[in-house]
């Protein structure tokens, strides 16, 4: 780092120190929608064991609450209470459906304020981030109300006189859901949203780092009315995640499962269902390409790179991780992107008005970036700004750059889910498209360009579900969310987002 920017350290205490400029830590009085018991059946039910686990601010690892530390036994009782809530729900109409998914929007965007403030207690975004983040997940309940009546089937043109051929579409029944820890609120509204629209039933396992959003959400539903059994939420520890997944991948009364996450734990989930040949969708890792070739325009590609890649502190699954830049802007453009960073991100408590970056998630996600960008700097990279930890608490790591980097090199390789920017030179377009394809993941890509014609031709050859073209925020509700390769399949949000949920089913009326 070679500029002095000012650190706050505390509302009292100033030091000056070579970094990105931070704020210190406030702590929050209270959250109004917390629950420190699981919700199933209708009810807020505690683990039968009696066990629980903490949940911590990531910021200064204070305990926020303790929930219910749930087994397989626990996981049984609510898969029960979903499949005997699905006989009837299953047949409720799809306006009645929808209206009782409006009355939940309603209610989650009367309490908006309070849902974005205790993310950011759990998760650590700053508030401005938490409360976007309620905002995108509201809109998924509002779209899949709207969506639950227009679940549509087809008739088909019938080969003789004498048949009638109908193509219908009904619920799978109970879905099952993962969900993770960097987008708590919306991860679980675009899942959970779709099901409900569609007539399943839902039991939902979110995140052992973040299960208070989840719970939440389930107090909101009770209040709009949602009946017993159509939505339940079990929460459980990380030494008894990987025993709930099993259960819920191998149970034959999960008819599907939907998971956003690793690629790890994805394909392992993938082999556990295999045994009831269930209905999966699966989001997974990626590991984003940001491709600017010379002809864009160089602030807006700078912005783009901003919002796609500092967004969370980096913890997205889209974001931007391989900066390929044409060799001849490659100079300007990292000058302008580092000038981008030093001015725009303040590091601290997410709490504080005026903080744009958290801290990460756990000591284990952070061990991860100090890592990767240690290997690479000893590998040859060259650090622009940032390139380490930083004072303002345990978890929270500086916005980097690193340039001179090698495709050999672990955080080009992998998705390195922090704020960490790897630049690396290209000539032509060619190289360009081989080194963003050259990839295990497909989630999602971004390129800048002025050029027409070539904004055809790599959308059309990125290999990735999603393509940011001149742009670096891509997702809504209306959007088809999902990737190809490792990074899974199946789509969340648009009017694909119901199709995982649903089964069609041909009608033969015959000697007609």
């Amino acid at each position: 780092m070679n500029t002095m920017v000012r650190l706050f350290n505390s509302p009292n205490k100033d030091l000056w120190l070579t970094g990105i400029r931070c704020v210190s830590s406030r702590a929050l009085a209270s959250y109004p929608l917390l629950k420190e018991k699981a919700y199933v059946n209708g009810s807020w039910v505690d683990a039968e064991s009696g066990k629980t686990f903490q949940v911590t601010n990531p910021l200064d690892g204070k305990v926020l609450a303790s929930v219910p530390d749930m087994d397989r036994e626990d996981i049984a009782a609510a898969l029960e209470a979903a499949s005997e809530a699905f006989k009837t729900w299953q047949y409720t109409t799809a306006k009645e459906r929808s209206n009782l998914l409006r009355d939940w929007y309603n209610l989650c965007v009367h309490h908006g304020e309070d849902l974005a403030k205790l993310l950011t207690a759990e998760q650590g975004k700053p508030l401005y981030e938490a409360r976007g983040e309620i905002g995108y997940g509201n809109s998924y309940l509002e779209w899949f109300s709207e969506e639950a009546r227009r679940i549509n089937g087809e008739v088909a043109a019938s080969p003789t006189k004498t048949k009638e051929m109908l193509f219908i579409r009904q619920p799978i029944g109970v879905a099952a859901m993962i969900t993770p820890w960097n987008f708590p609120n919306a991860m679980i509204t675009r899942k959970v949203g779709a099901a409900m629209a569609a007539g399943c039933t839902c039991v939902l396992k979110p995140a052992e780092d973040t299960p208070l959003s989840a719970l939440a959400l389930g107090e909101l539903a009770d209040q709009a009315g949602i009946p017993r059994g159509v939505f339940n939420i079990v929460t459980c520890s990380r030494e008894n995640t990987s025993e709930v997944g099993k259960v819920l991948s191998e149970s034959p009364l999960v008819a599907g499962l939907s998971f956003t996450g690793s690629t790890q734990v994805g394909k392992i989930l993938y082999q556990q269902s295999a045994s009831t040949v269930k209905r999966l969708g699966l989001e997974l890792g990626g590991n984003a390409a940001f491709i600017v070739f010379d002809s864009a325009d160089l602030d807006l590609a700078v912005s783009g790179c901003m919002a796609s890649k500092f967004r969370n502190a980096g913890q997205t699954c889209i974001a931007t991780n391989r900066v390929l830049v044409q060799e001849s802007i490659h100079d300007v453009f990292v000058d302008k992107l580092k000038n981008a960073i030093e001015q725009q991100l303040v590091l601290g408590d997410g709490f504080t008005e005026g903080v744009s970056q958290g801290p990460l998630i756990n000591k284990s996600q952070y061990n991860k970036v100090c890592s990767m960008v240690e290997s690479a700097i000893n590998s040859g990279a060259r650090v622009v700004t940032g390139g380490g930890p930083s004072p303002v608490s345990p978890l929270h790591y500086l916005p980097t750059i690193l340039t001179e980097v090698t495709d050999k090199m672990a955080l080009f390789q992998d998705e390195i889910f922090g704020p960490v920017i790897s630049i690396k030179k290209f000539k032509t377009e060619q190289e360009a498209l081989d080194i963003a394809n050259n990839c295990r993941t497909g989630l999602a890509s971004y390129f800048y360009s002025n050029d027409l014609k070539q904004c055809w031709r790599v959308g059309k050859r990125l290999e990735t579900g999603m393509v940011g073209i001149n742009e670096g925020l891509i997702s809504a509700a209306e959007a088809a969310f999902g990737g190809i390769k490792e990074s899974g399949f199946g789509r969340e949000g648009s009017s694909h987002g119901i199709d995982d949920y649903t089964n069609i089913k041909y009608l033969c009326f015959g000697n007609l």
